[in-house]
């Protein structure tokens, strides 16, 4: 049954019935659908998305910990990487309509913002975060629950890690294999951030960091694996990027 969240017409009562959540403070709904490029910057969902995305990750966190009690933490791990990329991100948002309730920039929308996954990943992260603030964690987590639920019982094994995924891309099209090399180090010496770079045939060099270097590698093989995915070449067995 909907809740009663407002004026039956109201673009916004139509999301909160679609999401089983009525807000007590609309205004943070509004927010969380606003992006920077909007008339500045200062009402934009940019502090939302940097709170929800810490959100979203005790939420999943939580809800492998039920969902896999016995499993080995590295692959718990791997499970919540998954879950809270970009891509799951912007599945949820597509999934409950954020796409046409965005408030962008004319310039923003004629360049595909509306179907960009990262900003959609941005705007979903910036609806948890306004879900938790208006109603609390247990309003969060309920949310995420609802609208993860399929994705975590959809993997039956935990996925590959980064790493070994973007090993198998390459070895599935006869390239050479990924090439990592530490690039630099920030912070302290009895603590340092690494920065590893990672080179693959056909793509951009990208960059990840991390605590260790192992770690750094992961990040890059992410960022790698990501680039893939926006081009269309991850899921397309026998293509490259050009």
């Amino acid at each position: 049954m909907s809740l009663p969240c407002g004026p039956a017409d109201d673009n916004l009562t139509r999301l909160q019935q679609d999401v089983d959540y009525c807000f007590g403070n609309r205004a943070l709904l509004g927010q969380a659908l606003v992006h920077a490029s909007y008339r500045g910057s200062a009402d934009s969902n940019e502090r939302l998305e940097f709170l929800g995305d810490r959100v979203l990750g005790l939420a999943i966190a939580h809800l492998l910990h039920e969902r896999y009690p016995a499993e080995a933490v590295g692959s718990v791990a791997r499970r919540h990487a998954a879950l809270v990329r970009r891509e799951a991100l912007s599945e949820v948002a597509r999934r409950i309509g954020l796409p046409k309730l965005l408030r962008m920039s004319r310039g923003e929308e004629e360049t595909g913002g509306r179907d960009n996954p990262g900003l959609l990943a941005d705007a979903c992260e910036a609806l948890i975060a306004a879900i938790y603030l208006d109603g609390g964690l247990d309003a969060a987590l309920l949310f995420v629950r609802r609208q993860w639920q399929s994705m975590i019982e959809g993997h039956v094994t935990a996925p590959k890690d980064a790493k070994t995924a973007l090993q198998e891309w390459v070895q599935g099209r006869g390239l050479p294999p990924p090439v990592y090399r530490e690039v630099g180090r920030d912070g302290p010496a009895h603590g340092p951030t690494f920065v590893v770079e990672v080179v693959v045939p056909n793509i951009p060099p990208v960059r990840g960091s991390g605590a260790s270097k192992r770690v750094a590698e992961q990040a890059a093989a992410e960022r790698a694996l990501s680039f893939l995915q926006d081009t269309g070449a991850l899921q397309d067995s026998g293509a490259v990027p050009s």
